[in-house]
């Protein structure tokens, strides 16, 4: 399986270099040779056709570089982050855990769920026949293929495209209603704010998104696992990683201004949220995962 590995990389690195011409099915498959699946419409999901990206950048953040290019298979993601009504229908089934949100006023039916711990994001995910987005599949997802900053191009995000900090506070002046601390604001109703190029909204504010990887200090730290084809992060995102005891979240948030909410920007966390913070979610299809939902459609409790 490492030699497997390593001959995807070197072809991945050859083309990318321009050393060799491409062939001429290169657009319909992976370095790998595995062929690039179709989308297909997938009930509240968006879908991010496979090929390269540019991931990553060498201009911001030390734990962003080394900015190079990723070569991802076809992925579907929710068009929205996961809401309360959602998530707590997913509890009344017995297939979630409870989680609390600290917060008042954070708890509106189509507000996302934030204050869950990274393990409630893959149960909740799991239960619908999906996964939680590794980080390459978010960032392509946010970014598309064209290295843009932001989900809808490289001007720096204000409050009409993202619900996060600005000159008049947090969550653009909006004072949280419930409860003490009003300055700290709130979570807008989900989908306020334009979709991206691949019809996916709040990719940049509104609530943090946890993702599967592990944390590392770079990409470069990371190594072989963050490179090449459908990188999964450190250890190859095994359950348990040595070394390594963070999770990462992306987009930013309402409560932070916009350098955090670019397309790049990590943040990490412990995977049991504790401390707490008020982190959300959307979770991911592959293509075999999306034509399940599409034949057998989702549990009766998701509908």
């Amino acid at each position: 399986m490492r030699v497997e590995r390593n001959r995807s990389h070197i072809l991945w690195t050859v083309l990318a270099a321009g050393l060799i011409s491409a062939p001429a099915h290169a657009e319909q498959s992976l370095p790998d040779g595995t062929a690039i699946a179709t989308c297909a419409d997938t009930a509240g999901m968006g879908c991010v056709p496979g090929g390269p990206f540019v991931r990553g950048s060498n201009d911001r953040e030390d734990n962003e570089k080394p900015q190079s290019t990723i070569w991802l298979q076809t992925v579907f993601m929710d068009q929205n982050e996961v809401t309360v009504e959602q998530y707590e229908a997913c509890v009344a089934a017995k297939q979630c855990k409870r989680a609390r949100t600290a917060y008042q006023d954070y708890s509106r039916p189509k507000q996302p769920k934030v204050g869950i711990r990274w393990y409630d994001a893959v149960d909740y995910c799991r239960a619908l026949g999906k996964h939680l987005p590794t980080e390459a599949e978010w960032e392509k997802a946010a970014r598309g293929t064209d290295g843009r900053a932001f989900p809808w191009g490289n001007e720096t995000a204000t409050c009409k495209e993202a619900v996060i900090k600005d000159h008049r506070g947090r969550s653009c002046g909006v004072k949280k209603s419930r409860g003490g601390k009003p300055e700290k604001g709130r979570t807008f109703v989900i989908g306020t704010r334009p979709p991206t190029q691949f019809g996916l909204y709040d990719m940049a504010g509104n609530s943090w998104e946890w993702v599967s990887d592990w944390a590392s200090k770079s990409y470069a730290a990371c190594g072989e696992h963050c490179e090449g084809v459908n990188p999964k992060g450190p250890c190859d995102g095994a359950k348990r990683c040595k070394g390594h005891r963070f999770k990462i979240v992306r987009g930013g948030s309402w409560y932070w201004p916009a350098s955090y909410a670019t397309t790049t920007y990590r943040r990490r966390h412990v995977p049991s949220n504790d401390p707490y913070h008020h982190f959300g979610f959307r979770c991911a299809a592959s293509p075999d995962e999306a034509k399940m939902i599409r034949e057998k459609g989702l549990p009766s409790w998701a509908k």
